[in-house]
């Protein structure tokens, strides 16, 4: 399952009854090494087994019963997954929900209070609709979702397994309009939301319908908490954003691109596949494949931080340093 080697086959046996962080684990837990900074944690955890790169498999503590792998922290977490798997899908409907007389909802689902489903509706098998939820008319959601509390869904389309965390709201029009001194003019937004399979999104996320072009999220794609996807906006297959990134309309992101926290991205951009932004970037210009940059604006990493080094080292210099 997690694809790793155990460093001493004769301690297959043992049992393992819980996961647990380097720090806090005791001999019947199995934790994880992945990053060389908390080393000296890990030569001091009590744990019974860990994953570890083979480079730092000579740090480990007498004892420990190690499971070599290039990639300690996914086996780590397959393991948690079998320890905790999610909970399947308890069928109910709730009698204070609403649901239009037209909306397809099998009886497999888990309905929760509050919720109102539109016209039209339809959902997949084994879907889960938290309390007080609004989906709006002429929505599609595909098998095996997970819909949190407090969410809003409207003009969109949503693949199988994906999960919506509670106060997400995808599908609100997006923020279009043509300025004018006599009054500004609202655009109609007339696009949809699409959420391809497997797509993870957190919470108080807000993702707006296109303006004409649809707004989409490729399959597989990962959101933390509080960010903001604009109109028309493409995400590739396999992205993650972390909190609070914000992207403008009509910007394009390719596969696998990442983003840590803060980075917003203005308008029309493409951002290529497997690039990756540093947290609080600002990005003003296309970024090129497997490109890595940072700073406001945002240009390649290596540069910034030269650029950042010479600064300090002048008021270092200032300050008779």
């Amino acid at each position: 399952m997690s694809g790793a080697r155990l460093s001493d086959g004769a301690a297959g046996g043992r049992m393992i009854e819980d996961v647990a962080p380097l720090e806090t684990a005791g001999p019947a837990d199995v934790t994880f090494l992945d990053n060389r900074k908390y080393t000296e944690a890990f030569t001091k955890s009590r744990a019974g087994a860990a994953f570890v790169i083979a480079a730092l498999a000579d740090k480990a503590p007498p004892g420990m019963v190690l499971l070599v792998t290039e990639e300690p922290y996914k086996a780590f977490a397959r393991t948690v997954q079998s320890f905790y798997p999610q909970e399947e899908v308890t069928p109910f409907r709730a009698a204070s929900a609403v649901i239009d007389g037209t909306a397809k909802v099998p009886a497999d689902c888990a309905i929760g209070e509050n919720v109102v489903i539109g016209a039209g509706t339809l959902l997949g098998a084994r879907c889960a609709i938290g309390a007080n939820t609004v989906i709006g008319a002429g929505v599609e959601i595909g098998d095996d979702c997970r819909i949190a509390a407090n969410v809003t869904l409207s003009h969109c389309l949503i693949g199988s397994r994906v999960v919506v965390h509670p106060g997400a709201r995808i599908g609100q029009p997006g923020f279009g309009f043509a300025p004018d001194a006599a009054g500004h003019v609202k655009v109609p937004q007339i696009g949809r939301v699409i959420l391809a399979d497997d797509v993870d999104i957190g919470a108080n996320t807000t993702i707006d319908r296109g303006s004409g072009p649809d707004t989409v999220i490729g399959q597989g794609t990962m959101i933390d908490n509080l960010v903001q996807i604009g109109h028309n906006v493409v995400l590739g297959r396999g992205c993650i954003l972390t909190g609070q990134v914000g992207i403008s309309g009509s910007t394009h992101l390719g596969d696998f691109v990442m983003a840590g926290g803060q980075v917003g991205f203005t308008g029309h951009l493409r951002v290529g596949s497997g690039a990756r932004i540093a947290a609080k970037a600002a990005v003003f210009r296309d970024v090129e494949p497997g490109a890595t940059v940072g700073g406001i604006p945002a240009i390649p990493f290596t540069t910034w931080m030269r650029e950042i080094a010479i600064l300090q080292r002048l008021a270092r210099k200032k300050d008779g340093r």
